[in-house]
């Protein structure tokens, strides 16, 4: 039939985007080393980076924070393990959850944006007009968007951050009688300086990771409209499976060996 999709090809399609994607981020890099920076387009997107998308990093960090608090303070009150609730709350938030749930909330939201916008552009001819401008399309839309994203998701997670901790800590107070002073007692016993670096290196791989994808998926975009939506959510899922996997290496290489929590 001449509508059947044929899972060959698409995965080759796939994989060749892939291949694209790695290699814009090469010239991206390339680029930024020689300091070509378009200031107003990277200040633009920050503040559509940034706080556009601080409502729904807030919100679910405060119900990420007490859903954890309630699933952990049940279980640990039993084993008489109160004292350590909100650092266990703290330790996971700062090395996983944050950076990885607010770069998902980001790649839904904004690198779905860029594929769009870029993809819009290409089946429009607009990219073939800024190259006609003797403007070079990486200059302009994709360092803007990679420098904007990987500076304002570090920001966006050390809120998600202090936002889940407040959440858990208020719930652990009134629904378990954990007293404030004894949760943030809890969270300087169990994390440490590296544990929020780490937090803030692995926002801003992220944050590079979804703008390369989203901009690379937008300029290889091609069909019209349809393949302006095809391209978003590809770009959406191609994005949310870079940070698992890379998520994943970044544990292995940051968290190596055994913990050195101390037990009171």
């Amino acid at each position: 039939m001449k509508n059947q999709i044929n899972p060959k090809s698409t995965m080759e399609s796939w994989l060749s985007r892939l291949s694209a994607a790695m290699f814009l981020g090469g010239q991206v890099l390339v680029h930024l080393l020689k300091v070509k920076i378009h200031r107003r387009n990277t200040i633009d997107t920050m503040a559509e980076v940034g706080p556009e998308s601080l409502t729904i990093v807030l919100v679910t960090a405060a119900f990420v924070g007490m859903v954890f608090t309630i699933q952990v303070a049940r279980e640990f009150i039993s084993l008489g393990a109160q004292t350590a609730v909100g650092g266990v709350l703290a330790l996971a938030l700062t090395r996983e959850i944050a950076p990885v749930l607010t770069a998902l909330l980001v790649a839904g939201r904004v690198g779905s944006a860029f594929a769009a916008e870029i993809g819009t552009m290409r089946v429009t001819e607009q990219i073939d007009a800024l190259y006609t401008l003797k403007t070079d399309p990486i200059d302009y839309l994709v360092i803007p968007r990679v420098l904007a994203c990987s500076l304002m998701l570090p920001i966006l997670t050390i809120l998600f951050l202090v936002t889940g901790m407040a959440g858990g800590m208020a719930l652990a107070d009134n629904l378990f009688d954990i007293p404030q002073s004894l949760f943030l007692s809890s969270i300087d016993r169990f994390i440490d300086v590296w544990d929020l670096f780490s937090s803030v290196i692995k926002s801003a791989i992220f944050g590079g990771l979804i703008a390369t994808i989203g901009c690379s998926w937008g300029l290889t975009t091609t069909g019209g409209a349809k393949g302006v939506g095809k391209s978003t959510t590809t770009a959406v899922v191609t994005a949310m499976l870079a940070i698992f996997i890379t998520n994943f290496f970044l544990s292995w290489l940051m968290f190596q060996g055994t913990g050195t929590i101390t037990p009171n």
